[in-house]
Parts: structure tokens; C-alpha cells; sequence
């Protein structure tokens, strides 16, 4: 599909979000709103700016409530690391050996109860800031997701706002393990730092203190000694549950008291008004305490729905997590994120249609816990040339993500603008991926912010038309729901076209709720080459969707050509051209 043919996709008014879908809006806060583009690589905050809190305005929010979505995640609000000085208000400096970037990774938390002061107007009432968007958010029909790091934090962590909450006050530094503590140590053993490569050359090497960790504590990523590397997490410090690794054995009874810390953080911000987390590294944090911390604040909070997100990437913990550990979604990284990207990716000989229904048929007991994406804060943007190298490329993967199943899909802010990512930032390097270490603008979304208007004045002809795509999709979401009920279901029908077109490049299948509406989708992955197809339902699949073998159905396109009718018959194959990296959606109607 070029960028003409989304051009007839229908402009979307509001729609009223239906609660069985969730739609979840990614937002970077440091980056969202900065208007600076001089892009300095390694460029300070003075020099390249930051965004803030209040960047997310009434006509931002406005505009997300309009597109469709029902959530939105702010990425990195909690105060980390950074190389930036706050000590005029208090806020103890961070060493510059253990941080990663000027900005500072936002998954190096140094303090739970407080608000990254980057993002705030007037610092000292940063947190009212926070509240403030939390309070604007809900007054435009939207919720509010924020990250919750249970694995690890920053090596210098201590809270201003709660010291009494502290973590390692009490700890028995003398042993390697002990259920009481909240890290591990590495006895008799001073930490060692990686080489100093990471320090900016603003930074002056020889002024920076020495930073002495001794006895070492053990690294967020599973680093059970005193000498991380340099891709290591060597910023962080991982936190003890209760599992003692060495001896393979946990000790959950009686309850460990970081527990306890961990469900008072949660409190405090869902008391904000909070109404979900996306859960950092949860795999790497024993499902027993998920489950005592979910059931706990769902007893606190039974009139609300309080949301958890997990990011995990092992396929064999996945049914644990859920049905144990209470999330009610996962990420689906490991799965349908890797198969679309390796039929997105050039040169790529990984691709195959055929293995989103292997995704499917392994996640169809669960897959309405799947969260889908094709961005977010972590993964390379689809238009860099590490991914697709064009953001018309992924329109059919975005379908799939979106469709597939009825649990929920999540857009990276820029995604639907098709921001790209060229070049080294600072510590981020030429990765593809929007940096979350370093201060950066974001031309592209600047564009669509323009200024605070957040009406896309300054896009392209082409993002527009790309934008407007992905707004229309969210509005078949919300119109059939069929595409937005927990209780819809998939028909694939790849099992018997495997004569009758490229199953390799192509992919159809039907979506249906009871009996009462269907939906046909066929997706060509392949961007430069049209096809004659012939596709056949079979009788089983008639029986299965509703509709009747002795009568004929009229096929008429709903998403994009919004023309193509065609005729439906028992036994009878449909005949069609299906265009390069074409989309079609046909409603399936009797015929009068």
C-alpha cells in the first residue's frame, strides 16, 4: 500500500472507548515535549533541552482521547540517576561513574516516592506537577500507566521525600544472602567499575570522586559479582525477594520485608490516582511475590481496576505469570514482535507468514493477556534502516498487532508519524532505537506537536497520510466488536490456501463475535509485488463463524479501498488482485 491509498481512509471523529480493549499510548516524557532540536551529541540539558510534565496539555491529551486511545503509559516520571545537578534544591548529586548518559537511564530509580526533577516547571513542586497531569489525564476519559521497577535501582538510591523507606538501612552486610536484606552482597569484595568510556567529554574526569561500593552489591541484570561490564547494568542494584541463587531455594515464609517497601510504593501512587503499571524485568522477579502483591492491592482497591503489565520475555513463564503471578497482560516480544520484524526486516530470511499462526496456536489459551506493539521505548523504530527503513513498509504489521486478538496494543509516540532514528545521541549510539539516556528532540514529533498545538500544523503530506492510517485503524477497532471484545475469535485460514497463494508473503483470516459479525483480512507483506489470489474458506469455517452454507454473502471492503465488493459462496473460492503491501477488511454481509 503507498501513502495515497491511506489517504482515503476516513477522517475519525471521537469514539467512546469500549473497556474491553485496551489502547495504550507510550509516552517518553523527557523527549515528548522538548521543542530544542539542536540535537548536540552528548548535548546537556542547557544545550538541548528536556520536555516536561506540562508538555502533556488539555489539547494533547484532547487530541489521544480523539485518536481512540484509552490509556496512556508515561514513561520515566520517577526520579533516576542523572549527571544533571539538582543539589540547589536539595537533591544529592549523582556520581557520574554510574550513570548511564547526562540524562540518565529512567530505569535507574533513586527514588520511588519522588518525580524526575527534569520534567517539572518549578522542581520543588514537582510531584504536584505529576498530580496535576494524572488529574488532566482523567478529565479527558483516559487512564494513567507508570512504570514500576521491582528488580533493581540506581546504586546511589535514596529517597528525599521517604528516607525512612530506604532500602539496605537494616541489611546484615556480613552475608552474601539473607531473606531479611534487600540486596545481595559480594563478601570481602569492593566494586569495581567498568572502563570509563561512558563519561561524556562535558564531564571532567578528574573531578569526579571516587565512588567506593564496598562490600559490592550484586548488578541489576543477575551479576552475582563484584566486576560488571560495561553492558552490564552496572548503574543498578538488583533487589532481594527472597531467592537465594546460589543455593537454588526461596525464602518467601516468613515474608520477606522488601515485599512490604514494594506494595507501600505502589499505594503512594495509585493514592495519586494511578490506575496501572507496566512492570520492568518481571520475569526476574519471582511470580509469588506477584501474586501476594496483585491480590494484596486488589483488596485494598477493589473498587478499581488497578492494571499490571509485564515485561517478560520468556514464552516458557508465560502461563505462570498470568495465572500465579495475577498480570493481566505480558508483553509479546518473544513472538508475534520477532516473526512481523523478520518479515519487515530487508534481506531478512526469517520471514514467513506462516508463523503467526505457530504465534497463535501457542498463545490461543492466553493470548488475550498478549500486549502487542511494533515500538516502544526499547525496540528500533520501524522506519530506521536497522528495522524496516520505511514506515509504510509495517502498515500490514500493524494491522496484525492491532487485530490479531482482542487484548491490548500499544503505539510508541512518533510511531504513527514514522519518526526515524539516525545517528549516535550521546550514549545512545547508532542503534535505531529514540535514545532514553541522553537529552534529544524529536523532529518528527515535533512536527505534529507544533508549538503546544498538537495538531500535526507542521507534518507532511506523507505523515499525515501515515498518521491517518493508524487513526483509522483504531477506529475499526472501535466500531466492530468483533475487533474489541474478549469474547471475539479468530479463524485463520492459512491451512487451506497453501495451493492457492503465497502463504509465505500472505495472510488471511477472519475475525468474528458469536454469530452475529465477521470480518475478513487479507495482508500481503510483500511491498513490491501484487498478486492474483484465490482464497478459500472452507465449510467447516462457514459453520464456525455464523454464517449459513445454502446462502451467498456479499464481501465489501470497510478499511482502506472502502470500494472492492465481492461475491461469497459455499465452495467457491474468491478471485481478487491483491495489491503490494495491500490491506483489505471485508464485513461480511447476507445477501438481500
Amino acid at each position: 500500500m503507498s501513502e495515497n491509498l491511506s489517504k482515503s481512509a476516513c477522517t475519525c471523529q471521537a469514539v467512546e472507548p469500549r473497556r474491553d480493549k485496551l489502547l495504550i499510548y507510550q509516552i517518553l516524557v523527557r523527549l515528548f515535549g522538548n521543542r530544542n532540536l539542536t540535537n548536540i551529541v552528548h548535548g546537556t540539558i542547557e544545550q538541548n533541552g528536556v520536555g516536561k510534565l506540562n508538555d502533556v496539555n488539555d489539547k494533547c491529551l484532547e487530541e489521544i482521547k480523539k485518536f481512540g486511545y484509552t490509556h496512556v503509559w508515561y514513561c520515566g516520571v520517577l526520579e533516576h540517576a542523572t549527571m544533571t545537578d539538582y543539589t540547589a534544591y536539595g537533591i544529592r548529586k549523582d556520581n557520574p561513574y554510574i550513570v548511564k548518559g547526562l540524562a540518565g537511564s529512567p530505569y535507574a530509580v533513586k527514588d520511588y516516592y519522588d518525580i524526575d526533577p527534569d520534567l517539572a516547571v518549578d522542581i520543588p513542586n514537582r510531584i504536584r506537577e505529576f498530580e496535576q497531569l494524572v488529574q488532566r489525564t482523567h478529565g479527558h476519559g483516559l487512564k494513567v500507566i507508570m512504570d514500576f521497577i521491582p528488580n533493581h535501582v540506581a546504586r546511589e538510591y535514596g529517597s528525599d521525600v521517604r528516607s525512612d523507606e530506604d532500602f539496605g538501612k537494616n541489611d546484615d552486610q556480613t552475608k552474601s544472602f539473607s531473606a531479611t536484606n534487600d540486596f545481595y552482597y559480594i563478601e570481602n569484595e569492593e566494586f569495581q567499575m567498568p572502563n570509563v568510556e561512558h563519561i561524556p567529554p562535558c564531564i571532567d574526569i578528574s573531578k569526579i570522586p571516587k565512588y567506593t561500593e564496598r562490600p559490592a552489591r550484586a548488578t541489576g541484570n543477575d551479576v552475582f559479582h563484584s566486576r560488571p561490564l560495561i553492558t552490564d547494568w552496572f548503574e543498578t542494584v538488583k533487589l532481594n525477594y527472597g531467592t537465594d541463587y546460589s543455593a537454588g531455594r526461596n525464602h518467601f515464609d516468613p515474608r520477606p520485608p522488601l515485599w512490604d517497601k514494594l506494595f507501600r510504593i505502589l499505594c503512594y501512587w495509585i493514592d495519586k490516582g494511578v490506575d496501572g503499571f507496566r512492570c520492568d524485568m518481571a520475569e526476574m522477579v519471582a511470580a509469588d511475590f506477584w501474586h501476594w502483591l496483585i491480590t494484596s492491592i486488589r483488596r485494598k482497591y477493589s473498587d478499581r481496576r488497578i492494571i499490571f503489565i509485564a515485561e517478560i520475555y520468556r514464552p516458557d513463564l508465560y502461563q505462570r505469570y498470568i495465572e500465579h503471578g495475577l498480570f493481566d497482560y505480558l508483553y509479546d516480544k518473544v513472538g508475534l514482535y520477532d516473526c512481523l520484524r523478520w518479515l519487515l526486516e530487508e534481506g531478512s530470511v526469517l520471514g514467513n507468514c506462516n508463523d503467526i499462526t505457530r504465534i497463535h496456536n501457542e498463545q490461543k489459551h492466553f493470548e488475550t493477556h498478549m500486549l502487542r506493539f511494533l515500538e516502544n521505548h526499547d525496540e528500533v523504530r520501524i522506519a530506521a534502516k536497522q528495522f524496516a527503513g520505511d514506515p509504510w513498509k509495517a502498515l500490514p504489521a500493524a494491522v496484525c498487532t492491532a487485530v490479531l486478538h482482542s487484548g491490548p496494543v500499544m503505539i510508541y509516540f512518533g510511531q504513527d508519524i514514522g519518526v526515524d532514528s539516525i545517528g549516535p545521541k550521546g550514549f545512545q549510539g547508532d542503534d535505531g532505537r529514540t535514545t532514553i539516556f541522553d537529552y534529544w528532540g524529536i523532529p518528527e514529533h515535533q512536527a505534529w506537536y507544533n508549538n503546544g498545538a498538537c495538531d500535526g500544523g507542521q507534518l507532511t503530506v506523507s505523515q499525515k497520510a501515515l498518521r491517518s492510517f493508524y487513526e483509522s485503524l483504531f477506529k475499526l477497532i472501535h466500531d466492530h466488536k468483533c475487533l474489541h471484545c474478549v469474547s471475539s475469535k479468530l479463524a485463520d485460514l492459512q491451512y487451506a490456501n497453501h495451493s492457492h497463494y503465497d502463504t509465505k508473503k500472505i495472510f488471511s483470516f477472519i475475525r468474528y463475535h458469536e454469530h452475529d459479525e465477521q470480518l475478513l483480512f487479507v495482508l500481503n507483506f510483500d511491498y513490491t509485488c501484487q498478486y492474483d489470489i484465490e482464497l478459500a474458506i472452507p465449510d467447516e469455517v462457514w459453520t464456525r463463524i455464523g454464517l449459513d452454507i445454502t446462502k451467498s454473502y456479499i464481501l465489501q471492503e470497510v478499511f482502506i479501498d472502502r470500494k472492492l465488493k465481492l461475491e461469497l459462496r459455499a465452495n467457491t473460492n474468491l478471485r481478487f488482485a491483491l495489491p503490494n503491501n495491500q490491506i483489505y477488511v471485508f464485513q461480511i454481509q447476507e445477501q438481500s
